[in-house]
């Protein structure tokens, strides 16, 4: 027996929603997406201030302390993603049994 397969069918709404789920990592992909340059990433100083919730002030006086290393090209202030790996890392503290 054939039947009219609608946009409320169960298998047709099962189907809406996986290419939902697809569109969402593929938006969140685009966003993060970041060219590499001789394998490496920069961040700028408002990405770095949001993945490290911190203020864009509080980055600026890690630059002026030396605490962080950045690049300044003009106006512009990039961070070098495994020069701030390696700043967490190097400052990371064990927790106490």
């Amino acid at each position: 027996m054939n039947s009219l397969i609608t946009n409320e069918h169960e298998r047709i709404q099962a189907f809406y929603q996986r290419m939902e789920r697809a569109m969402e990592r593929l938006r969140v992909l685009m966003n993060e997406y970041r060219p590499v340059l001789n394998g490496e990433r920069f961040l700028t100083d408002a990405e770095l201030s949001e993945r490290l919730k911190l203020s864009r002030r509080t980055l600026q006086e890690y630059r002026s302390n030396g605490k962080i290393t950045y690049y300044q090209i003009g106006t512009k202030i990039l961070y070098k993603e495994s020069d701030i790996e390696k700043l967490l890392n190097d400052n990371r503290q064990e927790a106490y049994q």
